[in-house]
């Protein structure tokens, strides 16, 4: 096994892919294959700068940590919207795409059969997983819905980057088995809360702020005296 290095995660999931037939399966990974090259193209990231792993539904890229991440989201923003509402405008019901994307950064090794380890791939595959980016696809008008990792809005979203306006992302805590992660979501958090828990570890609810406190009021009783009630 290699020693772990540290890389970009990028993750791209179609949804409702389980539901397709073998033919349009094998459609839409080679759709959700080109999108993806040429995506990372289009952010300047060539081959040699990039690692995939297949996961039937969905694509890992781990990306070399030189490449420039606000660039990756830029286009992951702009360019893969615009294209997948392209592709999806002459297709037919059952050849639409959706993707749910998740950008991480940490520490990954390969090992000796080529499969990826680390604790930083695992918490970028539950934030994938997680029901409040499966809620955001699904209440989104477009065909893409995207999360970031701590670290990624630390690093990079905060500073509101041309293209990357950090105003547009929004905080939330990804429960897993091994605590709660949290994670910022481009767009709107979804008006339904997803459950608590999850049999898979994956379950998500957005941040909220603490109630306020119940206002005083004072109230003039008839014989003159007051007193003071809470709501």
């Amino acid at each position: 096994m290699s020693g772990p290095v540290n890389s970009t995660i990028l993750l791209l999931d179609i949804e409702k892919f389980s539901h397709r037939d073998d033919v349009e399966q094998a459609y839409l990974r080679r759709m959700l294959f080109e999108l993806t090259d040429r995506a990372l193209l289009a952010a300047g990231i060539e081959m040699t700068l990039r690692r995939r792993a297949d996961r039937g539904d969905s694509v890992m890229e781990l990306i070399d940590s030189n490449a420039s991440s606000t660039t990756l989201l830029r286009t992951l923003l702009g360019f893969v919207p615009a294209e997948l509402r392209a592709l999806n405008r002459t297709a037919s019901s059952s050849a639409q795409m959706r993707l749910r994307g998740v950008v991480a950064s940490g520490y990954v090794s390969v090992d000796g059969e080529g499969g990826w380890v680390g604790s930083d791939l695992n918490h970028a595959c539950r934030l994938l997983d997680a029901d409040v980016l499966r809620n955001s696809l699904r209440e989104e008008r477009g065909d893409f819905a995207l999360c970031v990792s701590e670290t990624v809005y630390q690093g990079v979203v905060r500073h509101n980057h041309p293209g990357v306006p950090a105003e547009e992302f929004h905080s939330v805590t990804v429960s897993s088995k091994n605590g709660p992660l949290r994670a910022w979501l481009h767009g709107q958090v979804p008006r339904n809360d997803a459950p608590a828990s999850r049999s898979d570890g994956a379950a998500a609810t957005p941040e909220r702020t603490a109630p306020r406190a119940p206002a005083r009021v004072r109230l003039r009783r008839s014989d003159g005296d007051r007193r003071s009630l809470r709501r």
